[in-house]
This record gives C-alpha cells, sequence and structure tokens, in this order.
C-alpha cells in the first residue's frame, strides 16, 4: 500500500508541476520580456497576476466537473488547452497577446492544482494524505530549483519564447501521464452530477465554516508570500544586486529549497506534534522569520547573502505549513472534496493575485519592499490562524 501511494504521489507531483513550471520558468526572461515588447517592467508583470487570477477562478470549473465526471477527464481537458495556449504565447507579437495566452494557460493548467488534491483525498486522508501531499510537495518543490535554471539554460541558446515552445513540449508528456500511468480514482456511485443548487449549498457550507476558511487563508497569504517574491525578485535580484539570469536562478533555487526540505516532514510532525500544534509553530516561525529579515533590511544590512539566508529560513516554516493546511482543511469534506479544493484554490490564488497588485505600487526593484510585503503576507497568514482556530496553543 505504502509503494502504491508513492507511486501515485509521483505521478500527481509530475503533473502537479506542470503549472509552478509555467509560473518559474520564464521568470529570468521578465526583464526581457519587457524589452523586447516594449514595455514597463510593471506592465511585464501583468503576465504573473492574469496568471494567478484566471488560475484561481478555473479551479471553481475544474473542481465540481472532477466530482461529476470522474477526475482524468478534466485533467485531459485542462492539459490540452495548456498545450494550445503555450503555443500561442511563444508567438505572441505584443503584451496583450502575451497577457491573454498566459490567462488561458492558467485556465488549463488549474485541472492540475485542484484534481490532484481531490484525487489524494479519494485515497486517503489524515497523517496518510499529509504524507502523499508532502510526497507531492517533493516534486512540485523541485520546480522552482529546476524551471528557473532550465528557463536561464534556454535563454542562452534563444529568448523567452523558447521558453514557452518548451512548455508546450511538457503539457504533451504530461498528456501521454494522464492516459498511461494514471488511474481513475473516483468510483462511478460516488460521482455528483453537476447541479446548481447542490453546488450553492455546498459552497455555503464551506464559506460559513470558519475552520475551513480560516485554514484556506493561512495557505492563501502563505502562498501569496511566494506570489509577491515571484514578481519582484527577478528584478530586485538582476537590478539591485547585478545578478545574471543564472545567478537569479540559483538564488532562487536555494530559497525554494528551505520550503522543499521542510515540508518532508510535515507528515512526521503532524503525527508526533497533533496537525493543529504543528500549524501553531510554522505560522509563528513564519512571521518571526519574515519581521526579522525585514529589520534587519530596513536597517540597511540589505546585502545578498542576509536577503537569500532570511528568505531560506522564512520558506523553510512556510514548508511546514503549506500541505498541513491543504489536508486539515479538506478532511471534514470528503464527500465535497473536489468543490472544497478548487474552492480553496480559488480563494487562495485570488488572495495572492491581489496582493501582487497591492505590492506592486510599492515595488521598486529593492530589497526593502519585497520582503516587507512577505512579512506582511506572514502577518495576515497568522492572524487569519488567530482568528480562526482559537484552541491553538500559540
Amino acid at each position: 500500500m505504502r509503494d502504491q501511494q508513492l507511486r501515485m504521489a509521483l505521478i500527481l507531483g509530475l503533473l502537479s508541476a506542470v503549472g509552478p513550471f509555467a509560473i518559474d520558468m520564464y521568470l529570468p526572461a521578465l526583464p526581457q520580456v519587457a524589452e523586447d515588447l516594449q514595455v514597463t517592467e510593471q506592465q511585464a508583470t501583468l503576465t504573473l497576476t492574469a496568471y494567478f487570477i484566471t488560475f484561481g477562478i478555473a479551479q471553481m470549473i475544474w473542481g465540481p466537473m472532477s466530482d461529476a465526471v470522474g477526475r482524468k477527464p478534466p485533467i485531459l481537458i485542462g492539459v490540452s488547452i495548456f498545450l494550445l495556449a503555450s503555443i500561442a504565447a511563444t508567438f505572441a507579437p505584443t503584451l496583450d497577446w502575451l497577457v491573454a495566452a498566459r490567462a488561458l494557460q492558467a485556465f488549463g493548467a488549474a485541472t492540475l492544482m485542484v484534481v490532484p488534491r481531490a484525487v489524494i483525498r479519494d485515497l486517503s486522508s489524515g497523517p496518510d494524505a499529509a504524507r502523499m501531499m508532502a510526497a507531492i510537495m517533493i516534486v512540485i518543490s523541485v520546480s522552482p530549483m529546476l524551471a528557473p535554471l532550465a528557463g536561464s539554460g534556454i535563454m542562452l541558446f534563444g529568448n523567452w519564447r523558447e521558453i514557452f515552445a518548451a512548455l508546450a513540449i511538457a503539457s504533451l508528456i504530461s498528456l501521454a501521464l494522464t492516459v498511461f500511468a494514471l488511474p481513475e480514482t473516483l468510483r462511478p456511485e460516488a460521482r455528483n452530477p453537476v447541479s446548481i443548487p447542490p453546488m450553492l449549498s455546498g459552497i455555503t457550507r464551506l464559506l460559513t465554516s470558519r475552520r475551513f476558511m480560516g485554514l484556506t487563508f493561512i495557505g492563501g497569504f502563505g502562498m501569496a508570500s511566494f506570489f509577491v517574491f515571484l514578481a519582484s525578485a527577478s528584478f530586485v535580484y538582476t537590478r539591485q544586486f547585478g545578478l545574471s539570469p543564472t545567478g537569479f536562478s540559483l538564488a532562487f533555487a536555494f530559497n525554494a529549497i528551505g520550503f522543499f526540505s521542510a515540508s518532508q516532514f510535515a507528515a512526521k510532525l503532524g503525527q508526533r506534534l497533533g496537525m493543529e500544534r504543528l500549524i501553531a509553530i510554522a505560522i509563528t516561525g513564519f512571521v518571526a522569520a519574515t519581521a526579522t529579515l525585514t529589520l534587519v533590511v530596513w536597517l540597511g544590512l540589505d546585502q545578498l547573502w542576509v536577503v537569500i539566508a532570511g528568505l531560506f529560513i522564512g520558506n523553510a516554516f512556510l514548508g511546514l505549513v503549506m500541505p498541513t493546511s491543504m489536508v486539515m482543511a479538506l478532511d471534514p469534506h470528503p464527500d465535497i472534496a473536489g468543490l472544497a479544493s478548487s474552492l480553496g484554490g480559488t480563494i487562495q490564488m485570488l488572495t495572492g493575485g491581489a496582493m501582487i497588485v497591492a505590492a506592486g505600487a510599492f515595488l521598486d526593484n529593492t530589497a526593502l519592499p519585497m520582503v516587507a510585503a512577505i512579512a506582511c503576507c506572514a502577518a495576515l497568514a497568522w492572524l487569519s490562524a488567530f482568528l480562526s482556530l482559537p484552541r491553538l496553543r500559540f
């Protein structure tokens, strides 16, 4: 059974990695995108904002669909859409074209966020589900380390357009993996036909659940902190610290190691401490680490190694928060796992997109606004936990 779970986690992780690759692979090329399409750097980040917002909204479609028709069909449709959008992005002549292609890309990729989480809930719950989620996090967490390096490697021989061509090839591999390696996990008798009244009833049930909403916003603001980093890091590392695209990719990868390494201990620590206690410790550590980093940078110690080290520590705590909060949010709702996963994902992605917009007015290609915005996200995540899970022992 354990081997079967690990095999499924690997398959789901590979599929789930397509979305992060679509975000992270072209981060080193963002300055080049701005220059090539003759737009400002802030306008270039609209390609990220459009991706996140569409990604969030689309999950409300794929989740209920997966509850009605099974888990495989939505993945096949979504990956096909992602393939077409990647081709469109490759040939984008203007920023508006690229933003539209990115939005369509996100619409297709959203199925690879919501459906794998529902598959996990089909197969297990509690610590076992956390173990599978953590195994998926291995693949997802490696993506931020490898994707920017792959993108900068492609840029050595081409430009940002070739990056989207590579994503089109990756989507073809995902289609093959889905057809030949992913079994259907939702039994026909467990499927719920798409119907507006039950959907509205389920949404109402989730939105009025203090625990579900609290855990969703814990993950949402945690995810938002990473989105702020994604939108600003390439400009901060290349402009303030003078790194090349490859140098930025290496610095970015080091930050991701903290998240990746810590996420692997989430299941064991959840069993030892209790999942609620783990959330309390991890979210408090996340706030402390990011607030300390902001203070240090504000005092003028804004060297590259300080920023990288501070973000590494913060991301390590975040690596404990994300898989634990996801599992805890879905556990009480096995009968509407797809809807719960999609609604939670939508709220989290919209939260991330909103934080990018809110922080955008203050980001100036230096480290202080970036780390301060990340610290604000951490504080909001902590506040969400404090207000919604009052029994936690902080």
